[in-house]
This record gives C-alpha cells, structure tokens and sequence, in this order.
C-alpha cells in the first residue's frame, strides 16, 4: 500500500453563477521517501491538488489517505512550502521564523531554538538566523522556509513551485540544495511545478497532468543515478518524455541554450513552457519537404523551420 494515496480525487470551485470543474478522477499513490513531481498547464489543478493533500480544501469526491489515515484537515504530518516570499512573518527573525512550527507543538524553549539552529544550518543559512525577512534574498526567504517547514519533523513535505519567482542562478543553486536536503531527511514530497528541466532533476517520478479541469495524463519514472547533471545526454533523453502535445508527439533539443521543439517533422524555437502567440515568427514562403538535421551547439536557420499551427505550439 502507497503511503499517499489520492482516491478518485473530484474539484469543483463554486462561482457567482456557474460551477467550475478543476479536478476530475485523480488517482495517485505515493511511496515513502518518494519525490513526486507534479507538472502540467497553468491552471490544470496542480496547486488544488496541493492544496487537498495539505488540508486546506476537501474534494467534492474522492479522499485523500496518508499512513492509512484520511485526511480531514491541516496537521503536523504535512509541511508546506508556498511560491510567495510573503510567506515568513516579517516580525519575526530567520531563526524565529523556523521556530514558529516548534511552538504550536509545544517544545520548550532550549531545544526549540537548538532544533530551529539545526535546519538553518542544513540550509547553509546559521550565520543569518538573527536576520528579519527583509534582510534576505528571495533565495535566501525560501531556504528558511524550507528550514521551518522541516523543522517540526512532519512525514510529508509539499511545495508549490517554491523556486518560480528567482532568477535563474539562484534557481539552479535551491534545485541543488533542495536534492541534498532530501538526500539527508528522506522526507515524501510532492512538489508541483512547470519547469521539465527542474522536475528530471529532481523526482523519482513525474506526473503529467491534463489542460483544464485536471487529470493524470501520464507518469514518468525518472531513473537517473543522483547526483544528476543536466547537461548530460541521459538527462536530456530523459526530458524528451515528458513535454508532449495532445498528440503525443512533442520532443525538443538544446541547441546553444535555446529549446527547439519538434512536432513530427516540423521545428520551432522556443524557450521552454513560454510560448506565446504573438511572438510567432512569419510562415516562410516555402516548406521544405524533409526535415534538415541539428547538430548540438549550432543555431538552426530560421527561414528552413516549419511553424505548426498556434493550437498545436503547446507544451502540455
């Protein structure tokens, strides 16, 4: 038996004069230790998802069991990350901060603030434990969160795309602690966000949800030797798996930092998970018949692409 279980899972968010369906039959197990990886359009139901396993929604249908208990409500079992810097208490200092969780389970005083010291320094972050929010990076705020959320030992850690609003180095620094911290708690954990590259680097396994209202589309276990490098040819083998179109026939290459998608035959260059219509380049006037090959590292010539239409130039 998974220690997760998500049963036949049923959303729906009431509104002024209409019912709008977000979830719809999703069914998960998750195994101890395991780091699930959820991904999937904006507004599939991702951070619903999140948010029921939390506690902080109950479905329309379906239950949700963690250990064999169902879940009816918020409790220490489950740790929560949120994208929003906003989420420490700006009165309170780093170290504070992570001791909030310790004082509503009651701890005392010395080990309160011996535990809370612990974490900081799991997330290299002991030298700023006097610091208050507004001191620290947007890196920095979600390191102590991280900290405050594991502080309290829960069996459970979610995380809605913790690392979203940082610029992209501090991104790839947090991915890299993040597989390191799991490493040493061996904590559960589904973290839900849009990025391919971040959830091949870090999961055990990745699902693939649909557009609108939400459903499993697809899973993908990821079974790279850790630590993983992303630059190398299995981890990027290992992305062509997961970003498709309702086809099934969406695959991509690096080519000198930029993501070209293929959909069959026909290519486009595009950053990844951000295309946008408007930015659509011309049809060139003629089409090759057979695709021209890429190598690695060079730039392929924009006029020999062939654009799909704009309802097929998706990742999901």
């Amino acid at each position: 038996m998974s220690f997760i279980e998500l049963r036949h899972l049923t959303f729906d968010y009431e509104a002024a004069e209409r019912t709008v369906p977000a979830l719809r039959d999703v069914s998960i197990g998750v195994a101890e230790s395991e780091f699930l990886c959820v991904v999937g359009r904006s507004g599939c139901g991702k951070t619903t998802l999140l948010n029921i396993v939390a506690g902080f929604l109950q479905p329309t249908n379906g239950e949700v069991l963690i250990g064999g208990q169902p879940v009816t409500g918020r409790g220490f079992d489950r740790g929560v990350v949120f994208q929003d810097f906003a989420q420490l208490f700006p009165w309170r200092t780093a170290q504070r901060n992570v001791e909030f969780g310790l004082e509503m389970k009651g701890m005392a005083t010395a080990e309160r603030v011996k535990t809370a010291r612990r974490f900081l320094a799991l997330v290299n972050l002991e030298t700023f434990a006097g610091a208050y929010p507004h001191e620290l990076s947007g890196g920095m705020q979600q390191r102590v969160a991280i900290a405050r959320a594991l502080a309290y030992n829960p069996s459970v850690l979610l995380m809605d795309e913790p690392f979203a609003a940082l610029d992209a180095l501090t991104r790839d620094a947090m991915q890299r602690l993040l597989a390191d911290v799991w490493r040493e708690t061996r904590k559960t954990v589904i973290y839900v966000t849009h990025n391919v590259a971040e959830a091949v680097y870090l999961a055990d396994r990745v699902i693939v949800m649909t557009p609108h209202p939400g459903r499993i589309k697809t899973e993908v276990p990821i079974t790279l030797n850790r630590p993983r490098d992303p630059l190398s040819i299995d981890f990027l083998e290992c992305q062509r798996e997961l970003p498709k179109d309702r086809d099934g026939h969406w695959t991509y290459r690096i080519i000198d930092g930029r993501t070209c998608w293929y959909a069959g035959k026909r290519m486009l260059s595009k950053s990844l998970l951000h295309w946008r219509a408007e930015a659509r380049p011309p049809e060139p006037a003629a089409k090759p018949t057979n695709t021209i090959p890429v190598k690695l590292g060079n730039e392929p010539d924009p006029d020999s692409c062939c654009w799909p239409p704009l309802d097929r130039a998706e990742s999901f």
